[in-house]
């Protein structure tokens, strides 16, 4: 481990950003990754299954924002194809668990439902949890708890109305057929990584930093810090002396938790594809099944909140076994022997994770602010929970890891504060290449 510019903690979506900005404004640059690969909470993994070697995205999968998504100008620079067509959510379910009239009184007292968090979380006032906008009693309420731990990884109880309001999100979700965290991996391509290299801590003691990890020390004159907040807050990496107001921020950020599991199905033609099936729709312990994406022989299912936890505590198996019994009772018994297990995701036992993605404590909107801030110049934080309105996307990792490496740039280099643009998306798209070898 030599002397460096800057070291980059993280070989997510927000560092990967931030190293390429950072090497761009002539700083010497290194990432270290304590996984043995890069992509972080991205990951595409090329399974093997009957039908061949089909790309699975484990981690983010959709181009939310899409138009304005500057992970859809990489995707497109390195000439990827994309699918433009509505999501699954924008569509309606399969019937054979949620008739039709059910999924219109539902769609009806969950937009309005909705309407009224956001409402809430404009007026200003005390935070409070999304919960207790609830309709006492509602039929429905289960349903709603159910969405919001799939889409915010955390049920309603735990969900901040001020944080919920402040994220934005035009409606147009795309995804990418090859994988969204091939296309995150990519920029990796040129970089100076070393993965297998868990950082523990951080000593700021001195006139530079010193970084210590697995395999030694090396000292750098600033670092980006792109750890989930749950991993500081577990000691995972400490940092000394310690920064307390860093660290309280990091507590207020905790990630919700989503778990994923893909099937593949004999006959997929007996099922419809690119349809969604909600598993039980009067509970929030439900599981939400994509049918046939991308037409292939494979069932997506997702898992949120505490079902995801509990799943995750047996592993694979519960998983299987859980969507087994609701597929079950929608298309019959005998779907049980046609669904084989490809993959399962276990985010929460991840110790470089710890959780799926940003879901700010009731009270704690503001921390995002907050872990963002520099508290010493030379140590800058990054990744999607510092994202005010993007948090739980990559899109908002990328545009904090592009803050974070603005930052060092104008601390290490005030004559280069400027470069490089802020906008970026095209000079960081390169032609086509592979994702960086893992070492």
């Amino acid at each position: 481990m030599t002397d460096i510019d800057v070291v980059v903690i993280g070989a997510g979506a927000a560092g990967l950003t931030a190293a390429t900005d950072l090497a761009a404004a002539g700083l010497t640059v290194r990432i270290l990754e304590a996984r043995d690969r890069v992509g972080g909470r991205a990951h595409t993994r090329v399974a093997a299954t009957p039908a061949g070697a089909l790309p699975l995205d484990l981690g983010c999968g959709w181009l939310h924002s899409a138009p304005e998504n500057e992970w859809t100008a990489l995707a497109v620079a390195r000439g990827l194809a994309l699918d433009r067509g509505a999501a699954p959510w924008q569509r309606p379910a399969h019937e054979a668990t949620f008739p039709a009239a059910d999924q219109a009184a539902f769609a009806a007292v969950m937009d309005a439902f909705w309407g009224r968090v956001e409402a809430a979380g404009a007026a200003g006032g005390p935070d409070r949890p999304a919960a207790d906008l609830l309709e006492p009693d509602g039929p429905w309420a289960p349903l709603i708890d159910a969405v919001s731990t799939w889409a915010n990884g955390v049920p309603l109880a735990a969900l901040s109305v001020r944080d919920y309001g402040r994220f934005r999100d035009t409606g147009d979700d795309w995804r990418v057929p090859t994988g969204y965290g091939a296309l995150v991996a990519a920029q990796a391509n040129g970089l100076d990584i070393v993965t297998g290299c868990p950082v523990h801590a951080i000593d700021r003691s001195g006139v530079g930093l010193r970084i210590e990890t697995a395999r030694g020390a090396v000292t750098a004159r600033a670092a980006v810090v792109t750890v989930p907040p749950p991993v500081l807050v577990a000691g995972t990496l400490r940092i000394r002396p310690q920064l307390a107001d860093t660290l309280a921020a990091a507590a207020s950020l905790p990630l919700g938790l989503a778990d994923k599991l893909f099937l593949h199905v004999d006959r997929p033609e007996d099922l419809p594809a690119e349809t969604r099936l909600i598993g039980t729709p009067h509970r929030r312990d439900t599981g939400n099944y994509h049918l046939r994406p991308f037409g292939r022989p494979l069932i997506e299912g997702y898992f949120g909140g505490p079902l995801a936890r509990a799943l995750e505590t047996d592993g694979p198996p519960a998983f299987l076994a859980f969507a087994r019994d609701e597929l079950a009772a929608a298309f019959g018994s005998a779907i049980r022997d046609r669904v084989h297990l490809v993959a399962a995701t276990g985010w929460g036992g991840d110790p470089w994770a710890l959780g799926s993605y940003s879901a700010a404590a009731v009270g704690g909107a503001e921390a995002r602010a907050a872990l963002a801030a520099p508290a010493d110049p030379r140590l800058v934080f990054a990744g999607e929970a510092c994202s005010r309105h993007d948090f739980s996307t990559a899109h908002g990792a990328l545009r904090s890891g592009t803050a974070a490496a603005a930052a060092v740039i104008a601390a290490l280099a005030p004559d280069r504060a400027g470069a490089p643009d802020s906008g970026g998306a095209p000079d960081r798209a390169g032609a086509p290449s592979e994702p960086c070898t893992p070492h």
